[in-house]
């Protein structure tokens, strides 16, 4: 399959986003800036943004390697289990489902709210350390992020090949990239639009939960290999295949 393309590729992107836009990473943009780059949130709505740009694109390529590495261990895994890729590929939509359900119930059921957050790491990167702070971002399990990133590393492993596992953590590291660096750019105005998105956070988790648990019944049907079929002809046809 070419990397590019496929009907995983945008799941991957709406699931970075949705990451991005959960309850549990859009309260800590914040304090992630501020680590990040070494200001108070007070200063970085004030400061030039040449002083926000450069760490914050550290901060990402950071947590951006991890994923795409975790992406490409997925994907490795994928391929020695190739012999078996009808059972995996059913152990991966099960999974699918599993994760679209707990996403859903973080909303519900107060264990699974519980967040871990790697504060060494942290009080380090507030020194000065956005690389850390990147790596202490994309190790960090939250009720939100997990089964998005684990949903996307399942289909990573059930597609089994590298150079489109590795791309699909790269987009969905996009998709929490571009409004982090949104953010950073243009703070002020970014909080003031937190505060409508806040609203509407048991639409955006109920969104990311029933577009997991819609890929593993679309899997378990067989529907989505006709599905990723027809984006391939799609992208051909309009000159992507590279």
């Amino acid at each position: 399959m070419d990397p590019i393309s496929g009907a995983d590729v945008p799941v991957a992107f709406g699931a970075g986003l949705v990451s991005f836009l959960s309850p549990c990473v859009l309260p800590l943009v914040p304090g992630y800036l501020a680590a990040v780059t070494g200001l108070s949130v007070n200063e970085i709505g004030d400061s030039d943004w040449r002083r926000v740009l450069a760490p914050s694109l550290l901060f990402i390529a950071s947590f951006s390697t991890i994923f795409i590495l975790l992406g490409l261990a997925a994907t490795a895994l994928g391929q020695t289990l190739r012999d078996n890729q009808d059972l995996l590929a059913d152990i991966g939509a099960v999974l699918l489902i599993v994760m679209g359900v707990l996403f859903i119930g973080s909303m519900y059921v107060s264990r699974l709210n519980r967040e871990w957050h790697v504060d060494a790491l942290l009080a380090r990167a507030g020194k000065g350390g956005p690389i850390v702070a990147g790596a202490a971002f994309s190790i960090a399990w939250t009720p939100c992020v997990g089964p998005a990133l684990g949903g996307i590393l399942t289909l990573a492993g059930i597609d089994g090949e590298l150079a489109h596992g590795a791309f699909l953590l790269a987009v969905y590291s996009l998709g929490l990239a571009i409004p982090f660096l949104v953010t950073a750019l243009a703070f002020s105005r970014a909080t003031e639009a937190f505060a409508a998105i806040k609203r509407h956070y048991r639409v955006i988790v109920a969104i990311g939960g029933g577009i997991l648990i819609a890929m593993g019944v679309l899997i378990l049907t067989g529907t989505f290999t006709e599905l990723n079929r027809w984006a391939d002809g799609v992208t051909r046809d309009l000159g992507l295949n590279l």
